[in-house]
């Protein structure tokens, strides 16, 4: 079988770094070009000793014509609003894409400024239709047909699959979800920051952007269209709102969601068990806990799954969710190669089998 060709732009961010790990070991796959702007020149293993004896490959420079002639599919890893202007002159080439910023995940460019502080350009905007939301277990036939896939934020990937059976099924109320998120120092990317630093977070647990996470549109968006039927959901009408409050743990990685949300009706915990297994019944990389058992960080660090576990508060009629993942991996770059294979008609979990 010929292999894809593939080149990763951003190699030597966390993210990047992950992507290299997974697709150097990939059987299907080429890897080609590894770019870096700070690093350019150097060999990757230079970088990141772990690759030494593993992989012998020079980032370089940046260039888009290169690269687009020489790759049947790019990732790019690269911070939120860098993408907008590079991800067009790749689909120009026809050179397939996972872009794992918010750059193509909002659908409607007045929003994606508001939160981004950046205005599309007509290119960029001329591709939020086509991108597609990279979100296997939701949009796994979108993707097979797509040539540009969002890959979708860390944060919003384990709260939408915590949520989203409960809403397709009306089982819980749209109004009123609280959602209280803790993530490993790595959500923030590899940039220097002081609150970033050993000193800061060691020993220490603090929430931020209480009101503000860019996160919060990518949730509400996809929400809303998972409620309102999709089709039947036109952008900014009716949407969901969230009340969301991100904190940062004293760890590397990992992400755990809890979701608070409002039941219907009264519903037993056999009942909303079952609907979760039926949802994800073909979901390669989504696991059920049914109660009173529930997912931990340390369940799914280093996998590309997903764990999910619930219980219901009778007392005051609330469902409790409790969604795991690895941030880097189900909710970075595990999740992009899923989406790469889905894209390249390759058995969804190839490459991803981790442990």
């Amino acid at each position: 079988m010929k292999k894809l060709k593939v080149s990763v732009i951003g190699a030597t961010g966390y993210t990047g770094r992950e992507l290299v790990k997974i697709l150097m070991n990939h059987p299907n796959i080429e890897l080609v070009y590894l770019t870096s702007s700070t690093y350019a020149g150097k060999n990757m293993a230079e970088i990141f000793p772990e690759f030494r004896n593993k992989l012998d490959h020079e980032l370089i420079n940046l260039d888009l014509e290169v690269v687009s002639r020489d790759s049947g599919l790019v990732f790019t890893a690269l911070p939120h609003t860098v993408s907008i202007e590079i991800v067009p002159e790749l689909c120009k080439k026809g050179v397939k894409v996972v872009d794992l910023s918010a750059d193509y995940r909002l659908k409607d460019s007045a929003v994606y400024k508001e939160w981004y502080k950046k205005e599309h350009n007509q290119f960029s905007k001329g591709l939020l239709d086509k991108a597609v939301y990279g979100l296997p277990e939701i949009y796994l036939d979108k993707i097979k047909e797509s040539s540009l896939v969002a890959n979708p934020g860390c944060y919003p990937t384990s709260i939408i699959l915590g949520i989203a059976p409960l809403l397709k099924h009306h089982l819980i109320k749209p109004e009123g979800i609280i959602i209280d998120s803790k993530s490993g120092t790595t959500g923030a990317g590899r940039k220097l920051s002081l609150g970033l630093h050993f000193s800061e977070c060691n020993e220490n647990f603090k929430a931020y952007k209480l009101v503000k996470h860019n996160h919060i549109p990518e949730v509400e968006q996809e929400l809303s269209a998972i409620y309102f039927k999709g089709d039947d959901y036109k952008q900014g009408e009716r949407a969901i709102k969230v009340c969301f409050t991100p904190h940062l743990l004293p760890i590397n990685r990992g992400i755990l969601s809890t979701c608070y949300l409002t039941l219907k009706a009264p519903t037993e915990e056999g009942d909303i068990l079952e609907i979760y297994q039926k949802f994800y019944q073909n979901a390669p990389f989504v696991r059920i806990f049914g109660p009173p058992s529930l997912p931990e960080i340390k369940f799914v660090v280093g996998t590309n799954y997903c764990d999910i576990g619930f219980s219901i508060d009778k007392r005051v009629n609330k469902l409790k969710v409790i969604s795991v993942i690895d941030n880097l991996l189900k909710g970075a770059a595990g999740q992009a190669v899923q989406n790469m294979n889905i894209m390249s008609g390759f058995p969804e979990t190839l490459g991803l089998d981790f442990r």
